[in-house]
């Protein structure tokens, strides 16, 4: 046989592995497809938390005779619940694992539903909601996280936002038959969901990441190979990833301090940069009291939460959609975009209310931006930041890097959500105007600083960004 009938050999063997990988790396298997649907129960759980106090609010304070103060507490605590939640999330998820975390995370969720639905007093409610806050504090960084490490990389960002979409899901179900069922019965209704993952988490793989960080390395190739499916060649991938851990377990142990260190500073900047403009946007502030500004707006609040409902579900499909036909960053600028105009909609709309303008309109304009702006969220600003959250940090720093981006998350959403009631008292206007002046921010802050990491593996966008600054 001759050099060049060799050489011709050796391109076509190559070729054919290069292509097996291809093929490998575009499918999607049905253990793949369902440990996404086992964890984003999880989101589930988180949606239906979130949109209980919109629809419990007017019951919950009859019943139990609670202030504006009260209640503005009941509402809020949760995001105070899952600042504690997010001080301890990525460590849980290291020493636990994925599945175990969001096992734990369950145990306060039950607790903090029942807790809820059997209250007497105020005291037993803030409990409740506390409890359920620390639960969605640790799914919150662990769902997306474990999503990111299971998926092929051409659909990641697709099956990461399914925990948006999820969380879409269960806000419009509570948003629906919380106009119909008492909220007591509404508190064990949000059970379900969390029974629902407790019982499938034992069918499911635990991440090949992980378990390679673990120094597992059998483990991890047999995690590899079931959500890959038995006839795929895990070969290169398995190699990657512990070639990975092995660069990883030579240099320095994480610790917080570590994050700023000049390598990671582009990383720590995105991450917690999207976080922050996620919740001092008012989105986390409109959704938990979305009734209280519409009737603020004169519209009826149980026939706008049927809208938003309905509008919810079809938005969130549309980012999942989107996701990775256009792109993280092109979303995120039409999302932020959609949600400054919005924002602006509704300062005016109150601004005309308070002057006895425009009466009959201003109602029309409070659904049209209220409904605007969540749809916005949903379609982009909701679920990208977790997806970049979970491609950016280095596994070495993931456990200190997402535990600080998620307690930025939480922190700020705490500080919104209680404050949200009092700012409408204040000056609902002026209160969307500042929202409207931080989404305008948060469109320059993305158009400058956020890297598009569609169709790229978890290793190469780390790369790039810690020899960004080199």
């Amino acid at each position: 046989m001759t050099m060049s009938e060799n050489s011709r050999n050796l391109e076509a063997g190559l070729l054919l592995r290069k292509n097996q990988n291809d093929i490998n790396e575009c499918r999607i298997t049905a253990v793949v497809l369902f440990s996404t649907f086992v964890s984003v129960c999880g989101s589930f759980c988180f949606g239906c938390a979130a949109g209980y106090s919109s629809v419990a609010q007017t019951g919950i304070i009859n019943d139990l005779g609670l202030s504006v103060a009260q209640y503005s507490m009941f509402g809020s605590i949760m995001t105070f619940g899952g600042m504690i939640g997010a001080i301890f999330s990525g460590k849980v998820a290291d020493l636990m694992g994925r599945k175990g975390t969001m096992w734990f995370a369950q145990i306060f969720c039950i607790f903090g539903w029942v807790a809820v639905a059997f209250a007497k007093d105020s005291m037993w409610l803030d409990i409740g909601r506390l409890s359920t806050g620390f639960a969605v504090g640790l799914l919150s960084y662990v769902i997306p996280v474990y999503i990111a490490e299971i998926t092929p990389k051409h659909v990641r960002g697709a099956f990461v936002f399914a925990n948006q979409l999820m969380q879409s899901c269960g806000l419009s179900l509570f948003y629906v038959i919380g106009n119909f069922v008492h909220w007591r019965n509404l508190a064990l209704i949000g059970l379900i969901p969390c029974a629902l993952q407790v019982v499938t988490l034992f069918f499911i793989p635990e991440s090949p990441r992980l378990l390679g960080k673990w120094g597992n390395e059998k483990e991890c190739r047999a995690s590899l190979q079931r959500l890959r499916g038995d006839d795929a060649d895990i070969s290169e991938e398995a190699n990657t990833i512990k070639e990975t851990m092995i660069l990883f377990d030579e240099g320095p142990k994480s610790r917080v301090m570590d994050l700023f260190q000049r390598r990671y500073a582009p990383s720590v900047v995105i991450g917690v940069g999207l976080m922050l403009l996620q919740q001092l946007s008012g989105s986390s502030g409109l959704m938990y009291y979305v009734g209280s500004v519409f009737d603020k707006g004169g519209f009826p609040s149980s026939i706008g939460s049927m809208i938003l409902a309905v509008i919810m579900i079809p938005k969130a499909l549309l980012g999942l959609i989107l996701v990775e036909k256009m792109g993280r960053r092109p979303l995120l600028l039409a999302s932020t975009g959609g949600m400054c105009f919005f924002s602006l909609l509704l300062s005016f709309s109150f601004c005309f209310r308070s002057y006895g303008m425009l009466d009959e309109l201003t109602p029309i304009f409070t659904c049209i931006g209220v409904v605007g702006f969540i749809s916005s969220f949903a379609v982009g600003m909701g679920g990208l930041p977790w997806i970049i959250m979970s491609e950016i940090f280095p596994m070495n720093v993931k456990v200190s890097a997402g535990t600080l981006v998620t307690l930025a998350n939480w922190s700020f959403g705490w500080i919104v959500a209680f404050a949200y009631n009092f700012m409408l008292e204040w000056n609902a206007s002026g209160t969307f105007l500042i929202f409207f002046t931080i989404c305008g921010a948060g469109i320059v802050f993305i158009y400058a600083m956020v890297p598009e990491t569609k169709g790229r593996t978890l290793e190469d966008i780390q790369a790039s960004l810690t020899d960004f600054l080199q």
